[in-house]
């Protein structure tokens, strides 16, 4: 193809670049510049000495149905994103968000990011042997939009035009975007082969193994049991710095299990090679088997410097039930973490009512500083006082079990919503309906913690229903927000962006496969999304995101269940890890197998 505009379509027209075009560069920032020099040698949190060879065994729980990541049908096997299929910049682990060049080897962009260019680097490939060229870059773009799933469609319909102007450069115009996040969005961009892809079949779920130019290909698929990927021997990038010390292994074996209990003896009898610890009854007595008495199985516990894990019990907010906010501010009362904590968690959670829990983004404890009161203006009268000057705390039971403190201040909650007790039952003053919902959950601890709930909601005279189902109805029913209440994690960075949209947005609550599973339309996280996505400095930055999280804390949208402040890591001594460890934590594309133990493996 010539160079020449293969895709163009008009936001604003008469829209101009603005100020001055940057020099091109190595990588590219969120705020202020990258840390690592142009020539940088490796990541530091890498070892570019580390032995290439063996095999990595991972365990997955729960099944996939399919080997296409980027659409809404089917489950997708996981890793095929990164180790197989690549994109134009890649992050760099110890930044809040940095990319720096992968595909790409160069980008370009001005001061207000109303464009950005990227060009290629000469060598890269896709596993056929087939050169990735602008027109590739062009047709993902516009294969993820039409077709993708609806984040792509979510970010991608900001931009304006985009331009193949040789064989090796491509120009996105985002002039009407208002969005200094896009450039670094559609760097991390999957890229997909144009002469491979069926576009008219891309959304049907598929097991052909797909192409892309990463390290690993698709090898042996087993449908919802097992897939292996296979080191490419002609990976055109494996010389870059960026990839120095990493993807060491020649095999990576993912195996799925169905059930917790049943993965976890695969692993105490060495099946697979490590195992992320999420039970904490496990991580405290669960490891006195011989191989981990022995030092055959390490334990790691890792500090990361990203916001803590945190999981809720959501409120889907479409369902009348919940409707009111007293209602859900009586149920976060009901909630006993603190019998939880003691009971099943041996003390060592701990709990946040923000979504950026232990890291400087998080608003709870802290009280509101100029530039978020600033912000919040237009909504001051939504927020309560409280969560505004930071003294608002999670309510602390006396751990029994039964307080009674507590029970009174939800009843209380209860009745100005219109609820009374009728004998040992909570009904609706105005129909007699009885208070009730359902609990979906897919996991032993998901349904333990649910179970330990309804135990608390009984003594209100609230009676509910746990369902139980397998992972593929959990995750349909979650898709769709069939649902009344979920137990659920949203993964957070310390550069939250576009996805806060896709989590807490407006439009992304009534679009099906979004992860805004409570159901939120508000104006004022709009407000505070747009705000985190202008900023031009960390300073603004990080008081619009404090502000979202106040916002989000005062529509008591979930209820907090536990922060994970470690990450625990076990695994069998044969993998080996860098003494450095990421501000991310743990990465397994930086582990190698010990040399001493590749001969012997299986």
């Amino acid at each position: 193809m010539t160079a020449a505009v293969v895709l163009a379509f008009s936001l604003a027209p008469g829209a101009v670049a603005g100020d001055a075009a940057a020099p091109e560069s190595y990588g590219l920032s969120m705020h202020g510049a990258p840390a690592l020099p142009a020539d940088f040698t490796h990541m530091p949190y890498a070892n570019p000495d580390a032995p290439k060879g063996g095999r990595l065994t991972w365990g997955v729980l729960g099944t996939f149905d399919s080997l296409n990541p980027f659409i809404v049908r089917g489950l997708a096997a996981p890793q095929i994103r990164t180790y197989v299929v690549e994109s134009l910049l890649t992050r760099g682990n110890d930044e809040p968000f940095t990319l720096y060049g992968l595909l790409a080897k160069t980008v370009e962009t001005d001061d207000v990011r109303s464009y950005v260019t990227f060009r290629l680097n000469p060598a890269a490939h896709f596993s056929d042997g087939e050169p990735v060229r602008a027109d590739d870059v062009v047709f993902s773009f516009a294969l993820l939009r039409d077709h993708g799933r609806p984040l792509y469609r979510q970010y991608y319909s900001k931009v304006t035009k985009a331009e193949v102007s040789d064989p090796l450069t491509v120009r996105f115009d985002l002039a009407a975007a208002n969005d200094r996040e896009l450039p670094l969005i559609l760097g991390l961009m999957p890229i997909l082969p144009r002469h491979a892809i069926d576009v008219a079949r891309f959304e049907d779920t598929t097991l052909a193994p797909p192409m892309g130019s990463g390290p690993y290909r698709v090898g042996a698929v087993k449908p919802g049991a097992s897939m292996t990927l296979t080191r490419d021997p002609n990976y055109w990038g494996r010389d870059l710095p960026i990839n120095r010390g990493l993807w060491n292994f020649d095999e990576i074996r993912l195996d799925f299990y169905r059930e917790s209990n049943g993965q976890f003896e695969a692993f105490k009898r060495g099946l697979y090679d490590f195992r992320v610890e999420t039970e904490p009854l496990r991580w405290h007595d669960g490891y006195g088997f011989p191989a981990a008495r022995d030092g055959e199985v390490v334990r790691d516990t890792i500090k990361p410097g990203v916001p803590e894990p945190s999981e809720y019990l959501v409120f889907n907010t479409r369902r009348p039930v919940f409707a009111d906010i007293r209602v859900r501010q009586a149920l976060t009362l009901l909630f006993d973490f603190e019998w939880i904590n003691r009971n099943y968690f041996f003390g060592l959670y701990g709990r946040s009512a923000g979504y950026f829990a232990g890291s400087e983004l998080s608003a709870y404890t802290r009280p509101a500083d100029a530039k978020e009161r600033e912000l919040l203006k237009p909504f001051a009268t939504r927020i309560p006082p409280d969560i505004l000057d930071g003294s608002y705390r999670l309510p602390v039971t006396d751990g029994s079990g039964r307080d009674r403190a507590t029970l009174r201040q939800a009843l209380s909650l209860l009745a100005e919503a219109g609820y009374e007790l009728d004998g040992s039952l909570l009904r609706q003053r105005s129909s007699g309906a009885l208070l009730t919902f359902e609990i979906l959950t897919t996991t032993r601890d998901q349904e333990r913690i649910a179970l330990a709930y309804a135990r608390d909601l009984k003594r209100a005279g609230i009676e509910i229903s746990v369902r139980s189902v397998d992972p593929v109805q959990f995750d349909q029913r979650r898709l769709a927000y069939e649902f009344d209440m979920i137990q659920n994690r949203w993964d957070q960075s310390l550069s939250p962006g576009n996805e806060q949209a896709f989590y807490f947005g407006s439009e992304a609550a009534d679009m099906a496969g979004t992860r805004n599973y409570m159901g939120a339309k508000d104006a004022a996280i709009d407000a505070m999304i747009a705000a985190l996505l202008a900023a031009r400095d960390r300073q603004n930055f990080v008081a619009a995101v404090r502000a979202l999280d106040r916002v989000l804390m005062a529509g008591f949208y979930a209820i907090p269940v536990f922060s994970a402040g470690e990450q625990w890591i076990a695994r069998w001594n044969r993998i080996e890890t860098p003494k450095a460890t990421s501000l991310a934590g743990y990465l397994p594309e930086t582990w190698w197998q010990r040399v001493d133990s590749q001969a012997k493996q299986p």
